[in-house]
C-alpha cells in the first residue's frame, strides 16, 4: 500500500511511518519541520516538505495514496491556552484542509489521530467514548472540532475516517523533549541524564493512562485496515491504567522540585479500551514500568525497577 504520514517526523508520525516501511509500505511523510525533527526520518520514505494547511500541495502529496495517517499538530494543551488563534489555524484548519484533499484526491480512509484532552473535566472514571466531551484547554476543543469534522467528511462525502484518542504517548527513542512543553516522561529523562531534578507540578498528583507508542502504532494500523468502519468511528487508545505523576518520578529515580500546576490539566485520566478491543481487535502490550525500564535501559541508566 501507498501510505502518508502527515507530521511523519514528529514523535508518533515517526512511529508509525518506521513502522509501515518495515513491513513493505511505500511511505510518503508530510511536514514542515515547525516540530518535527529531520533526523528521524527513514531514508525510504519520501519527503513532501509541506504545510498541512496548503490544499494544492497536499494534492500531490496524497495522489495514488490508499490511506493517510494525519498525525500533525501543534500539540500541548499549555501552548494552545498561550497561543489560541494560531493553535487553532494550525490543529482545525489544517485537519480540514487534510480531509478535504484527501476526499478529492481519492484516498480510501484517514485516520486521525484525536486526544483524550477531548474528555476534560469530567465526574467519572475511566472515560469512555459515549461521555459528553468537556475540554478544559483550546487543544481539547480543536481536538474534539476535528473529530467532528472526521464525521461530517464521511457522512458529506464518503470518506472512511476513524479518530483515536491517545492517552499520554511515551516511549522509543524519537520522543523528544525539545520545546517549551515537553513531554513529562521525556522531560524527566532529561533532566535526569543533566543531573538535574525532577520538576513535578503542582502536588504531583495529576494521575495519568501512560500508552506506549508502540500500541498506538499498533491501534493505527488496525484502524486503517480494520473492515466495516470508516464511519466517523472514535475510539479510546489507552493502556486502562494510570499513575500519578509522582509514581512516575519513583519509577525514573532521582530527586525531585516541586513547581505550580499547569493551566487547563485534569487531575485524572483513565482510559475504558472495550470499544477498541472489541471492534478493532487492539489490546495495550507495554506496561509503564516495561515501559519505563526500556528507556531506562535505552538512555543508559544502570538502575532497575
Amino acid at each position: 500500500m501507498l501510505y502518508v504520514v502527515t507530521g511523519g517526523a514528529g514523535f508518533i508520525g515517526t512511529n508509525i511511518a518506521h513502522t509501515l516501511l518495515a513491513q513493505g509500505h511505500t511511505v510518503r511523510v508530510v511536514d514542515n519541520f515547525s516540530t518535527g525533527k529531520r533526523e528521524r526520518l527513514h531514508p525510504q520514505a519520501e519527503l513532501f516538505e509541506i504545510d498541512v494547511r496548503d490544499y494544492n500541495a497536499l494534492m500531490k502529496a496524497f495522489s495514488g495514496a490508499d490511506g493517510v495517517f494525519h498525525t500533525a499538530a501543534l500539540a500541548r494543551m499549555p501552548l494552545s491556552v498561550e497561543k489560541p488563534i494560531e493553535t487553532n489555524d494550525v490543529n482545525v484548519g489544517g485537519t480540514v484542509t487534510v480531509l478535504k484533499a484527501a476526499v478529492d484526491a481519492g484516498v480510501k480512509r484517514v485516520v486521525y489521530s484525536a486526544s483524550s484532552s477531548a474528555y476534560g473535566l469530567q465526574d467519572q472514571l475511566p472515560y469512555v467514548e459515549t461521555m459528553t466531551p468537556r475540554p478544559m484547554s483550546p487543544y481539547g476543543l480543536q481536538k474534539l472540532v476535528n473529530e467532528e469534522y472526521c464525521r461530517l467528511f464521511h457522512e458529506l462525502y464518503g470518506l472512511e475516517t476513524v479518530s483515536l484518542r491517545y492517552f499520554n504517548v511515551y516511549g522509543g527513542k524519537w520522543q523528544s523533549a525539545d520545546g517549551a512543553y515537553p513531554l513529562v516522561i521525556a522531560l524527566f529523562l532529561k533532566q535526569k541524564k543533566e543531573g538535574a531534578p525532577l520538576t513535578i507540578c503542582g502536588d504531583g498528583e495529576y494521575f495519568r493512562d501512560y500508552t506506549h507508542v508502540t500500541d498506538v502504532v499498533d491501534a493505527n494500523l488496525r484502524a486503517m485496515t480494520t473492515p466495516g468502519i470508516g464511519h466517523g468511528e472514535m475510539f479510546n487508545i489507552g493502556a486502562g491504567h494510570n499513575h500519578s505523576v509522582n509514581e512516575l518520578a519513583v519509577m525514573l529515580g532521582g530527586p525531585t522540585v516541586f513547581i505550580p500546576p499547569r493551566p487547563g490539566d485534569p487531575r485524572t485520566t483513565l482510559a475504558n479500551n472495550t470499544k477498541a478491543r472489541e471492534i478493532l481487535g487492539w489490546e495495550p502490550k507495554v506496561t509503564l514500568e516495561e515501559g519505563v525500564r526500556d528507556l531506562l535501559d535505552l538512555h543508559g541508566f544502570q538502575e532497575r525497577m
